[in-house]
């Protein structure tokens, strides 16, 4: 049971507290299962019948909270009749009367093109909407507050119906759009279908040249100028942009990994989710990578990764926006804010500048400590500086397992006795326009940036005293970006901001000289030796497209101000010189001369892609001293071009580290295991120290994997004993696997008729264990034979069971009455949970299921979820009966082959975990679905999808083991619409042991975080 637990795309983060009754689930109760920060009140704004389920939300200068209503979502959309038969639609809430509640509502669009939108942002009398494969403007012309005309910015983006696809517009305080979609968006196209190219001269898709999964945009007003900002995230849900350009986000991990993210995005960083040159997942084994999952997810010890600002473990990550208001408590003043519908919490990140970068904290504002129905999809800040909160409210969190589309909230938070009060506000004056400028809202910002751009060089005084007599840098920046616009000034402004005391400040400067397409290089040289770290991460990443043959000993200047402990200024240098590697690194060469050997001069060694990089990693290797640094400079190999890094690991492979024997044979394996076959097999000296480090790695995995890479057929019988010592581990079906690639099937078969019954049995649970149709000949002679133990007979029998011939052999001995009663259960056991219908259908007949344990059908889930549970006894159930730890972890204990389920409790309501248990198929989380490898010999191979390069595909099965198929043996890869966690459990268990294990189940949860 609960082989297969579906999590859905959103994901729980640690909090403690215990639900001792679900909670009455009205609007008049809805306020009081939340508790709120110490110095800000909570109220409801808004609940059904006015809205329902609100993914996104915007709010105007007039206060109204504009809503994207999701009803015809995942499995409601594919219903023949959908929830919502005009479609989906964007509404307006209003508060007529003053007494701090929504009353009113206006559909603003309906419409099917806008089934489950993602997106709103309203920008004067125009409306930015994502919704499936495109982003719309609805245009209100007549001030009705109903759309007149549509019309299409982008289209062609994947993701239609997921939450991995396009996200939010968020206007900038430069007057350009930014937007973001996860990494099922894959590719963005004009308005009329055509690929775009942006500024760098890049089709914008995830193919690898160079983007791939989730990435970060900007672009003008009308979609022109498109540029590609940042990369590889999973599912960044929505950007927001300070008053300074700098950009803020949130990302989520593969569900159950405990890596939520914050970041701080660096323009044209990649951020690790695939590994940037094969694409593989962070699964896939790599030299160096981290010991804690939440941190291997990410690639963070890869070079070219950005690293992140926080992470905040288990969660789901949704609608994000900068607080640059003075309404709330200080604390929250200039910060992002964050909802995570996973935890049922709204937070605030407070950072501080931390080198090149920032570090950060957690505060929370808003937590469903007594209703985890509560699921904040976005917040936003309404002009009188008081929070708008959406609330989809859900069993479940969100789209892959949307439970209810009859609920939905939005409620408004502030410090105590602060009503909604909206001030008035005058664009059509300059005065009145810079007033609004001010405002903590987007909205009026926006509608204040607008008038005072079209008022050009009237505005100018007013903005001019902004800038200069503000106390507050935010107001001075945003004065700042209208000044850089002004028609023949922008020069003088870029100047007078590179000397303002004002880092922040100079980094605006800077970001306007870039935009305006001024001499960018001249503001460079004019910062190249600023005291302020930050200033000189911008000043790297202002060059990575500049073409001026200064750029190298630019790039050298600012290398040399590198400290060895700044990883965030670090990959700015990157960054910079991403395009120009030789000749950045031929300049900083040149001007450190001999002293290069620093930990500043590794590190940009570490870094570099030029085609000297590998001569002086292998330099680094030699003369290390530190054993446990070595395989971050081994690693580094990876990112450089195969023919340059040749010569580097022929001389490693002979390297004297001066550590130890074990240390050097792990050098060589390293080095040897990168050089190709030829520069091994061909060179007796290369062969020699190949053997010397096969006999010091023997019985491992990195012994698997050099037989394999140089097909040592000598040492195959190696491969046989990590087999028989490891049948039920990587390393031994990877051992097995090797030999039947290698044709060595009559060696197989040998080492299956040994007369150690031990060895004999794990040799055939080894072959079991590969489901590959090559062993299915072989795994019949076993079962056939008399002779042969008859635990390696069973073992036999379950292995032939997993292919489909194998299969149809078992039910062909079972019929014909040749099957040996000694293994009739393991037939019956494996046979009906074949995937292959025919022989499912025939089992059924042959071995006959006993009736359900307690003869009773199941009551329904209502009744269900107000049974009482026994979590001691559910918890041995989980452990025992229910076998559900073959497949899940929990606090350490259990197979990881499904998600972790160590902070379930934190994410799902007790009617969810029942959903979850009887209908696994209903709601497969993204990166959880199951896949059908379909081989070229007929084989069947099902399982995760873990990693995907352009030679294999790798999958892991309900066993938890991985496993590597070539794509030339792979006639077709097809994702299944059913999960690999079987839906029939009432025939293993009753309904009083559902209860009981779903009782112990809401029990897992962390802790709760301190607050920050």
């Amino acid at each position: 049971m609960l082989r297969w637990f579906v999590i859905s795309y959103f994901i729980v983060f640690p909090f403690a507290g215990t639900v001792a009754a679900e909670p009455l689930r009205t609007p008049d109760t809805a306020a009081t299962g939340l508790d709120v920060h110490e110095h800000l009140e909570v109220s409801l704004f808004a609940a059904e019948p006015l809205l329902l389920s609100p993914a996104n939300i915007d709010v105007d200068h007039r206060g109204r909270v504009w809503v994207c209503e999701i009803v015809n979502y995942r499995h409601f959309a594919n219903k023949d009749n959908p929830p919502r038969e005009a479609g989906d639609r964007i509404i307006i809430l209003k508060d007529t009367d003053g007494d701090s509640q929504a009353d009113t509502r206006t559909v603003f669009y309906q419409g099917h093109d806008i089934d489950s939108p993602h997106g709103v942002c309203v920008l004067g009398n125009n409306v930015i909407v994502s919704a499936n494969d495109k982003v719309f403007v609805l245009t209100d012309d007549d001030g009705d507050d109903r759309a007149d005309r549509k019309t299409v910015l982008f289209s062609g983006i994947s993701g239609t119906q997921h939450d991995h696809g396009i996200h939010a517009f968020v206007f900038g305080p430069d007057g350009r759009l930014y937007f973001n979609f996860g990494n099922e968006g894959r590719q963005l196209k004009d308005r009329y279908g055509s690929p775009i190219v942006d500024t760098a001269g890049n089709v914008v898709n995830d193919q690898r040249q160079p983007y791939q999964q989730g990435m970060v945009f900007r672009c003008n007003m009308d979609g022109s100028q498109v540029e590609t900002l940042a990369w590889n995230f999973r599912n960044n849900w929505e950007i927001c942009v300070d008053s300074f350009g700098t950009l803020w986000q949130s990302d989520n991990d593969d569900d159950g990994n405990r890596g939520t993210r914050i970041n701080f995005v660096m323009e044209y960083g990649n951020y690790g989710y695939r590994d940037e040159m094969t694409g593989a997942g962070w699964r896939t084994v790599r030299t160096g990578m981290h010991e804690t999952i939440p941190l291997r997810h990410w690639h963070l010890r890869d070079p070219g990764v950005v690293p992140n600002l926080l992470q905040t473990g288990a969660g789901s990550p949704a609608g994000m926006c900068l607080y640059e208001g003075l309404l709330l408590p200080s604390i929250f003043h200039s910060q992002m804010l964050h909802c995570d519908p996973g935890p049922n919490i709204v937070r605030a990140y407070p950072v501080r500048p931390a080198g090149a970068g920032y570090s950060a904290e957690l505060v929370e504002i808003l937590h469903g400590a007594r209703d985890n129905w509560f699921r904040p999809t976005d917040v936003c800040v309404a002009p009188d500086g008081s929070l708008i909160v959406a609330d989809w409210y859900d069993p479940g969190v969100g789209g892959h397992r949307m439970g209810d589309i009859e609920r939905g909230r939005l409620f408004r938070v502030a410090p105590p006795e602060s009503p909604y009060q909206i001030p008035a506000q005058e664009f059509s004056t300059v005065d009145g326009a810079i007033t609004a400028l001010k405002s903590p809202n987007h909205e009026t910002r926006y509608r204040a940036w607008t008038a005072l751009h079209n008022a050009k060089s009237a505005a100018e005084p007013a903005l001019k005293n902004m800038f200069t007599s503000s106390n507050n840098p935010r107001f001075r920046a945003r004065a700042l970006w209208l000044l850089g616009h002004l028609e023949g000034r922008a020069q003088h402004y870029i100047e007078t901001a590179v000397r303002d005391r004002n880092p922040d400040i100079r980094i605006v400067g800077l970001r306007i000289a870039r935009q305006q397409k001024r001499d960018v290089v001249a503001v460079v040289e004019s910062l190249i030796r600023d005291s302020e770290p930050r200033v000189r991460r911008e000043c790297a990443i202002a060059l990575r497209h500049e073409r001026s043959q200064k750029v190298p000993s630019l790039w050298a200047e600012l290398a040399l101000q590198h400290d060895g402990d700044d990883r965030w200024y670090l990959e700015a240098l990157g960054i910079a010189a991403g395009i120009r590697w030789d000749a950045c690194f031929e300049a900083w060469l040149a001007r450190v001369g001999e002293s290069w050997n620093t930990p500043a001069g590794r590190d940009i060694i570490w870094r570099s892609r030029a085609s000297k990089t590998p001569a002086y990693l292998a330099r680094v290797i030699r003369s290390h001293s530190d054993p446990r640094t070595l395989p971050r400079y081994l690693r580094a190999f990876d990112f450089l071009d195969e023919q340059s890094r040749r010569d580097a690991l022929v001389e490693l492979a002979y390297a004297e580290t001066g550590i130890s024997s074990e240390v050097r044979s792990f050098v060589t394996a390293e080095a040897i295991n990168r050089l190709q076959e030829s520069d091994v097999t061909g060179s007796p000296q290369h062969r020699s120290a190949l053997n010397q480090v096969l006999d010091a790695v023997s019985g491992t995995q990195q012994f698997v994997t050099l037989v394999d890479r140089f097909s040592l057929s000598d040492r195959y019988p190696g491969l046989v004993q990590i087999a028989r010592q490891k049948p039920d581990e990587q390393a031994g079906v990877e051992a097995v696997r090797v030999l039947l690639e290698k044709g060595q099937q009559e060696l197989l078969r040998q080492a299956l008729l040994s007369n150690d019954p031990q060895q004999a049995t794990a040799t055939t649970a080894a072959l079991a264990n590969t489901a590959d149709a090559r062993v299915t000949p072989l795994l019949l002679e076993v079962v056939k034979d008399p002779h042969r133990p008859v635990s390696a007979r069973r073992e036999g029998v379950r292995g032939a069971a997993r292919t489909r011939d194998g299969g149809q052999a078992i039910v062909d001995l079972a019929r014909s009455g040749s099957l040996d009663e000694r293994l009739q259960a393991a037939a019956a056991s494996a046979l009906h949970g074949t995937r292959y219908n025919k022989i499912k259908e025939a089992a059924a007949a042959l071995f006959p299921l006993p009736p359900s344990k307690d003869n009773r059908p199941l009551p329904p889930i209502s009744e269900l979820t107000e049974m009482k549970g026994d979590a001691n006894q559910g918890r041995l159930l989980f452990n025992t009966t229910g076998t559900c730890h073959k497949c899940h972890v929990v606090n350490g204990i259990g197979r990881e082959a499904g998600p972790n389920l160590s902070e379930i409790g934190n994410k799902l309501s007790r009617e969810a975990l029942f959903h979850s248990i009887l209908f696994p198929s209903a709601g497969i989380s993204h990166n959880y679905e199951t896949w059908s490898v379909l081989l070229d010999d007929g084989t069947v191979v099902n399982g995760l999808i873990i990693s995907q390069t352009d030679d294999a595909v790798t999958l892991r099965d309900s066993e938890a083991i991985v496993r590597q198929i070539s794509r030339d043996r792979i006639d077709e890869l097809v994702k299944q619409d059913v999960s690999l966690m079987p839906a029939d459990l009432q025939k293993i268990l009753s309904a009083q042991e559902l209860a009981d294990i779903v009782q112990y189940m809401t029990q897992l949860k962390k802790a709760k975080a301190p607050a920050g």
